[in-house]
């Protein structure tokens, strides 16, 4: 990145990942390449959009599944935030519809953790310069993916029940009551075309 008087700046990254051996390798690589400064690490999406408030940054790295949920929770609250930084989601999990997802959701990139270190910086610094990096995507999956018929709460509610929470535990977190959720559980139930918790999850994280 080029400053208002022409000289090169840090970029400003942050990470947000579920594992503290990948933050601190994170926090290792990015401390060896004087291109980045890392100014923020979160174990959850949460914690990240917490720190959001108080740090700025140019570019967030963060895992594909990363609590409540996975990537999406924090893509999908970006896109209201004026000056949010871009997202390059990095992570192992081998689905090919999470770069379809990334991208859907607003992403600016997507890179495995199989490519080299170097690659994923590269990425980072051509993200910051305004570029969008995927793999080679076939986007007609989009409309093929049953996630994208549940509205807004029925995604939030069903990252929930992959985290693990109960109903009385999801109706505390979005201030509704418990037989609310229960409806909302039913209709994504019937938008997924699943019987159980159980289905309904592994479709979830599968996507």
């Amino acid at each position: 990145m080029i400053s208002q008087h022409g000289q090169s700046k840090q970029i400003l990254v942050g990470v947000a990942d579920k594992s503290p051996l990948m933050r601190a390798a994170l926090k290792q690589i990015f401390t060896e390449d004087d291109r980045f400064q890392i100014v923020s690490q979160d174990e959850n999406s949460r914690d990240f959009l917490n720190t959001l408030e108080k740090v700025h940054m140019d570019v967030v790295v963060s895992g594909w599944i990363i609590p409540p949920g996975d990537a999406r929770f924090i893509l999908d609250r970006l896109k209201s935030r004026k000056h949010a930084p871009r997202v390059v989601v990095y992570t192992g999990f081998e689905s090919e519809t999470v770069p379809v997802q990334v991208m859907a959701h607003g992403g600016a990139a997507f890179v495995s953790k199989n490519e080299q270190p170097e690659y994923l910086l590269d990425t980072i610094a051509q993200v910051a310069r305004g570029r969008m990096v995927f793999p080679y995507l076939d986007v007609s999956r989009l409309n093929a993916n049953p996630l994208t018929t549940l509205t807004r709460r029925e995604l939030e509610v069903l990252a929930s029940l992959a985290a693990g929470h109960t109903n009385k535990q999801i109706a505390a977190e979005k201030g509704v009551s418990t037989n609310t959720v229960k409806y909302h559980i039913r209709n994504l139930f019937d938008k997924l075309g699943v019987n159980n918790r159980g289905q309904a999850i592994a479709l979830y994280l599968k996507s």
